[in-house]
């Protein structure tokens, strides 16, 4: 491993990030587990950053993509692709958007930056709303609307960024206030805002900021936003590159939490959705997905054995209600975990909802981020036979914990003992 290690210092960027203090190769999984080029095997939590949401090698996916590719691998869009029309109906049905649109890109990043294409074209405007703490992507444009000083290397942007409150609820000038209260104050906040400047193009939002570890706001937010919103026209925008498919157990996509106002105008989706293949996209109505007035297409996005992948996989989750086992067993995982915790000092707050969990670390008796302690607790996982996740913008001091869908009770337990003796590695 070592001489690998070298070999990918000596090519890659030093800003592309590995973890551990000794990286590790992992060359095949199963179900929940994968194994290193040790033998070692590991129970994975973070499933590639979320992506792998199925399991790994689900015999129905591997199937799909084997039989796709003795067939054809890729045309483009400039052909007719029967897989991609497939899917397109089928998550044109369960976004919740009246006479929508789907366009396939390869990534979520990409999906990211068509929605803010279209929307800027649409409202003919250059200006977005985005909330502090968030992630979009690691596009020149994406990079723009983030508002995470750890994932934006740049302060240069196409777009005219705002920020506002909402995205993150225990911190912040708002995070004594109650759920209602608060989301009074970040509703204020957003008509101040709206007050300084020519009406917007859109709001993009993640439901759960993935990357800035796993926060949320109190549900019905966005919708009160979005009433404020609409009557100037601006659009909304639901990254559900992370929250979406069911993964937070209560609902299919991360915005229904928010649902009093109806779906958003666009949504944007990737990682789970392909279970490792590379697929993102956007929905959108008819009338935003259609404003564009010069050619396009997507070369990679909606190749045929991705879209194969995509609607195995959409298939499994949907047939075995893999939703429902994100709720049950999520919660209990939550609760566990919770339990843990409850005597550490140094453990700030468990949060999350379904699959989709954090864990944000503090130096002991402060307030005080503790991103060395998030480090140590990475690594003493790993030794115990767990992968995880960590992110938070706080100088990413957050633990992140979204294993596949699939997750058994057994599991969770499994994992939750092996982080809790983790949890008490740095303390």
């Amino acid at each position: 491993m070592t001489d690998l290690y070298s070999r990918h210092r000596a090519v890659m960027p030093d800003w592309l990030a590995l973890y551990y203090d000794d990286p590790i190769e992992i060359t095949h999984g199963e179900g929940r587990h994968v194994w290193d080029s040790a033998g070692r095997r590991y129970l994975d939590f973070f499933g590639g950053i979320l992506t792998t949401m199925t399991a790994h090698a689900l015999p129905e996916v591997t199937k799909a993509v084997s039989e796709q590719a003795g067939r054809i691998v890729h045309s483009s869009t400039l052909y007719l692709n029967r897989p991609m029309v497939e899917l397109a109906e089928r998550i044109a049905r369960l976004s919740g958007i009246p006479n929508a649109r789907v366009f396939f890109t390869a990534s979520g990043t990409e999906a990211n930056d068509t929605a803010l294409l279209l929307a800027t074209a649409h409202r003919r405007s250059n200006t977005v709303l985005a909330m502090r703490n968030s992630y979009h992507g690691r596009s020149f444009t994406a990079v723009g609307v983030t508002g995470n000083r750890g994932w934006s290397p740049t302060s240069l942007s196409p777009v005219q960024t705002l920020y506002v409150h909402g995205g993150v609820r225990t911190r912040g000038p708002f995070a004594h206030l109650d759920d209602r209260a608060f989301i009074d104050a970040c509703v204020a906040d957003l008509k101040d805002v709206l007050g300084h400047t020519r009406p917007p193009a859109a709001l993009i939002a993640e439901p759960v900021q993935g990357v800035g570890g796993f926060t949320s706001p109190p549900d019905g937010l966005f919708a009160a936003f979005r009433e404020v919103l609409a009557a100037q026209g601006v659009l909304w925008i639901a990254d559900e590159v992370q929250s979406g498919w069911g993964r937070t157990g209560d609902h299919f996509w991360g915005w229904q939490a928010h649902a009093r106002s109806g779906p958003p105008d666009i949504v944007t989706f990737a990682k789970g959705i392909g279970n490792g293949m590379s697929i993102g996209g956007v929905v959108a109505r008819a009338e935003i997905m259609n404003c564009l007035d010069a050619n396009s297409i997507s070369t990679f996005g909606g190749t045929q054995v991705t879209m194969a992948a995509g609607l195995a996989n959409l298939t499994y989750l949907l047939e075995h209600d893999l939703q429902g086992n994100a709720r049950r067993v999520g919660g209990l995982l939550i609760e566990r975990l919770r339990a843990a915790t409850a005597g550490l000092p140094g453990v700030r707050e468990v949060r999350g909802r379904g699959l989709m969990i954090g864990i944000e670390l503090v130096k002991p008796g402060t307030d005080e981020a503790d991103p060395q302690a998030a480090a140590a607790v990475l690594e003493a996982a790993r030794q115990g036979g767990l992968l995880i996740g960590k992110g938070g913008g706080h100088d990413s001091s957050a633990l992140r914990i979204a294993p596949p869908l699939t997750l058994t009770v057994a599991e969770a337990e499994e994992g939750a003992a092996i982080l809790e003796n983790a949890l008490r590695s740095p303390y």
